[in-house]
């Protein structure tokens, strides 16, 4: 059996001898592997069943040596570095020839984050090496925000679990493109695109999901399936044609009428969209197999963290 534990050393020892590790980040838990050896790199796709189109984030505890791995560090880049970084933000920047294709799926352009969990900031800086650590489920499943939820999903094949505790953000990076001329969003996430134009002083657009060879991780159309089919949209509407003692509830702050206790989640009664997020993917992986047939989610204010409740909830129906 796996073994989980928070010893950074067995971490770092397994990591430099091209193994797999599972680590915490303040987004999700990642599946890690060195990401500068394609052998190590190839593993992380197998233990995913991760299809090679779809390319991975690299990892840095900060810039310092960035240039090894990346080019085309504008002023955008500094600007959200500066105020975003280490946090949940990555950024798509053109690659230096130091990272293997298979990282990015054959694009000339990498995802480079710098994950504020200490834990992750402990490792990396243990490391001569980037990270490569996409979330630490099987593709197309829900993200894993603690390390029990790891277990579950890829425990079997795992060398380590570093448990970093419950994740604070809940959601995935944000993912901004900036190798062209002007900055576009490929992935919403754990900053919100209101964050990010305060920052830059501009308005930035955000793209839709992709279906094949998408630039950035976590831009399919179907992802994040529970298990149990989703359907997505207005509680209200949705009601009148399924049978409630078979559903369970994802709403923001308030019951649904119908639907019994035990099967409804309320994310945040107080109306808070962080709180939300944070409890979103734990939530989708809280229905019980068997005891529902659906999960009805309730559509977020289209604000902020709620416009990537959206996202994840969207793609999480059309599996």
């Amino acid at each position: 059996m796996t073994q989980i534990g928070q010893d950074l050393n067995v971490a770092a020892q397994l990591l430099q001898a091209g193994k797999t590790v599972a680590i915490p980040t303040e987004t999700v838990y990642g599946l890690a592997a060195d990401a500068l050896k394609a052998d190590a790199v190839a593993e992380i796709f197998r233990l995913k069943n991760r299809p090679a189109f779809d390319p991975l984030i690299i990892h840095l505890a900060n810039a310092d040596g960035l240039e090894k791995y990346a080019s085309g560090l504008n002023k955008n880049f500094i600007k959200l570095y500066e105020r975003f970084s280490p946090g949940p933000i990555s950024y798509v920047l053109p690659k230096k020839d130091s990272i293997p294709d298979l990282v990015t799926a054959g694009h000339p352009t990498v995802a480079v984050r710098f994950p504020k969990h200490p834990s992750a900031q402990a490792l990396l800086k243990m490391l001569d090496f980037p990270l490569a650590a996409p979330s630490a489920n099987l593709f197309g499943k829900v993200s894993p925000t603690n390390a029990k939820d790891v277990a579950e999903q890829l425990g079997a094949n795992l060398d380590y679990i570093l448990d970093g505790g419950q994740c604070e953000v809940g959601l995935e990076s944000t993912i901004i493109d900036l190798s062209a001329s002007n900055p576009k969003v490929l992935r919403l996430g754990g900053l919100s695109i209101e964050e990010l134009e305060d920052c830059l002083g501009q308005k930035i657009e955000f793209t839709k999901n992709s279906s094949s060879n998408p630039k950035a991780p976590g831009m399919l159309s179907a992802h994040y399936s529970p298990g149990i089919p989703v359907l997505f949209g207005h509680l209200g509407e949705n009601l009148k044609n399924v049978n409630r003692q078979r559903c369970g509830s994802i709403s923001f702050c308030k019951a649904v009428a119908g639907i019994s206790a035990e099967n409804q989640r309320i994310l945040s009664p107080k109306g808070d969209l962080k709180e939300a997020a944070a409890k979103l993917f734990g939530s989708l992986r809280s229905f019980e197999k068997g005891s529902i047939d659906l999960i009805l989610a309730e559509e977020f204010p289209a604000e902020g963290l709620g416009r990537a409740i959206n996202d994840r909830l969207n793609r999480a129906s059309a599996t």
